[in-house]
């Protein structure tokens, strides 16, 4: 054991037995591109009302095929009629219009633009977004899967879209709109400034005004569901991404741990408000790990934080399924720094302190490992032993990864399971634009 720091060797006899236990109920999985056979497996967590699939980076080709072949297993054997991922609800809207066959978004923006474009612009996102789209055509418009967006960011293309929406229905109304939004008005392309000019006292905050826009909306559902329920709910969710968001931003620089909760706690409830919306409904969740584990078994927890995974375990108990996924090394596409320009990085192999050294040392390429309900209860107490797990988001820093990316975590509660990718690749982001050859309806192009 020369070379390895303290914290490394007092953990290397934890390390150990988990390999071995890792070893021994590590179910082997082919390829995700085989997508029928990698996704079969996973039919074992077909009953459960919620399940959720993570992510250690936001930039791993694996980690979305990997996603999309569990997702069409529980799509098309065990009834989940909703996908619902880390992104913005506008961007996600204009996907779901595609894949339901509904008539395309208004606007000129096309879908997920904005940095970081690749997270959800990539090759592997569209290939599952075109068998989706192939999958419902072959049924009813009620019966058709969904795809959505849980993220508070999009405070300005929300007020676009609930402004576009009442111009329609009740142009009336939408005087009133105007007038109530034109609080936020100068402030839709930077609202982070909007929240700092709320903290140092240049202006009032615009929270009575999205509140009271949320409100008039909800006044008039009945006449507005007449008309179109898919619209109205549009509308709706996209109203209160801005009353999420004018709070989101207006409270961002008191801390990390208050803004965090929030944007988690509107990820929860859009996710609810989704199930709600018909009878009988089970979701698929794609999230980075950090948001889809349960924090209560992670330091963010230790910390205060709480994340939509512990909302869902504690709302639905069993019948939420929490997946984690890691890697030991490859490369990621990842930026150096919020709004850099994204690079294809080299993922350095995993310190010998981490959960994810344990799974390298197994000498398994992929693999499911399961811990929940098994009676091989040493597994599960190996995995509750605390260590390092590490998390890339869009930004990666190779060069500070045990400051930037590390975290200690209780694996055998934070997940019920763990997919691993002993080796990874990037994504292949698409270019912004319409491609040639397809068609002006694609939700990429538009």
């Amino acid at each position: 054991m020369a070379g390895l720091t303290i914290s490394e060797r007092a953990r290397e006899p934890i390390r150990a037995a988990a390999t071995e236990l890792l070893h021994r109920d590590g179910e082997s999985l082919p390829a995700p591109e085989r997508a029928g056979e990698f996704g079969t497996p996973f039919a074992r967590f077909g009953d459960a009302r919620v399940v959720l699939l993570g992510e250690a980076t936001h930039g791993t080709a694996e980690f979305y095929q990997a996603r999309a072949a569990i997702t069409r297993e529980l799509v098309q054997h065990h009834g989940f009629s909703i996908i619902a991922v880390e992104a913005d609800w506008p961007d996600a809207a204009r996907i779901d219009r595609y894949v339901r066959h509904r008539e395309g978004a208004t606007g000129a923006a096309a879908a997920f633009s904005r940095f970081p474009s690749w997270m959800w612009r990539n090759a592997e996102v569209r290939e599952f977004v075109d068998w989706l789209r192939a999958y419902n055509a072959n049924l009813a418009p009620d019966h058709r899967v969904s795809f959505h967006g849980l993220d508070v960011y999009s405070l300005g293309s929300s007020i676009a879209a609930v402004l576009d929406y009442v111009d329609r229905v009740n142009p009336e109304a939408a005087k009133a709109a105007r007038r109530r939004y034109g609080c936020l008005t100068p402030w839709q392309d930077e609202p982070a400034a909007y929240g700092r000019a709320v903290l140092h006292g240049k202006r009032d905050t615009c929270e009575d005004e999205v509140v009271a826009q949320l409100a008039e909306l909800l006044r008039h559902r009945v006449l507005y569901e007449a008309q179109d329920r898919e619209d109205f709910f549009d509308a709706t969710q996209n109203a209160r991404v801005v009353r999420a968001a004018e709070h989101y931003y207006r409270i961002m620089y008191h801390g990390s741990r208050e803004s965090w909760n929030l944007r988690d706690r509107h990820m929860f409830d859009t996710l609810q408000a989704l199930l709600r919306h018909g009878a009988n409904r089970k979701a698929v969740v794609w999230a980075h790990n950090s948001h889809i584990g349960n924090a209560a078994a992670t330091a963010m927890g230790w910390q205060g934080e709480f994340n939509i995974g512990e909302l869902c375990r504690t709302a639905y108990g069993d019948g939420a399924v929490l997946i984690g996924f890691g890697t030991d090394r490859g490369t990621v596409a990842a930026a150096s720094d919020w709004d850099a320009p994204m690079q294809i990085m080299t993922v350095r192999p995993a310190r010998a302190d981490s959960y994810e050294y344990a799974f390298r040392k197994t000498g398994l390429a992929r693999t499911l490992t399961d811990w929940r309900g098994l009676p091989k209860r040493d597994l599960a107490d190996a995995l509750r032993q605390p260590m390092l797990e590490r998390a890339i988001g869009v930004i990666y820093r190779p060069e500070s990864e045990l400051a930037s990316h590390y975290f200690e975590a209780v694996l055998a509660e934070q997940f019920d399971a763990f997919v691993w990718f002993e080796q990874t690749q990037a994504v292949t982001p698409l270019a912004t634009g319409h491609e040639q050859g397809t068609p002006e309806t694609y939700p990429f192009g538009l």
